[in-house]
This record gives C-alpha cells, structure tokens and sequence, in this order.
C-alpha cells in the first residue's frame, strides 16, 4: 500500500487530493478519503497537494500505532463490505464510476 489518508482527513475531507490524482484512485466515505493501494501508481501527487498534511506513505507508519491503525483501515475499506453494502467495494478502476460512497468504514465512523 504505498498512500494513505490519515486522521487529519477525518470532518475535513478536502479533496484537493483528487484534482491531482491521475489515476483516480482516491474514495471518498462520508467522514473522510480513502486511496485504493491497487489502484494508486505511487507517484505523490496527493501528499504535497493536501492542505492539511492527512496522506503519508505506508512505510511512514512502522512504529507509529496511529498511523499503522489508518494503513489498516484504508485496506479495509476496500476488502470488506461496508456499512449498508453487500459486498466489498474491491477495485472499481476509478472513484469517478462510483461517486462518492457516502459510508465509512466503522473505524473512521467510531472517531
């Protein structure tokens, strides 16, 4: 998983992130974003772009049990079927063909 939104993204939910990306590959739950790890090409558009400093690389979060907590969760929102859905959102190719999601994985919804 190379990107991932953080804590600081939580009741703010920007955005700006998704301008940059090129890929497309940046969700977004109700409370906050998600970057879906298949989908990202690891180039780091997203980190210097957001205002409020939420993304960071994976590899940033070993010894940091806040963060190893968001690396877990941005995974989760994608392999495990969300609040009100059936199944796991997966990888969609895009967040543009699904929309904004609405939901939030029950980590970021116990914030």
């Amino acid at each position: 998983m190379p990107y991932v939104i953080g804590q600081d993204c939580v009741d703010v939910n920007d955005r700006a992130c998704m301008d940059v990306c090129p890929v497309d590959c940046i969700y977004v739950g109700d409370r906050k974003s998600y970057i879906n790890a298949a989908e990202c090409i690891d180039c780091g558009a997203c980190e210097v772009e957001c205002p409020v400093e939420a993304i960071f690389v994976d590899r940033k979060a070993r010894g940091d049990e806040a963060r190893t907590q968001f690396v877990e969760d941005s995974r989760n929102f994608f392999t495990l079927a969300l609040p009100g859905r059936d199944e796991p959102l997966g990888n969609p190719g895009g967040s543009r063909k699904v929309g904004e999601l609405g939901v939030d994985t029950p980590f970021v919804e116990g914030l």
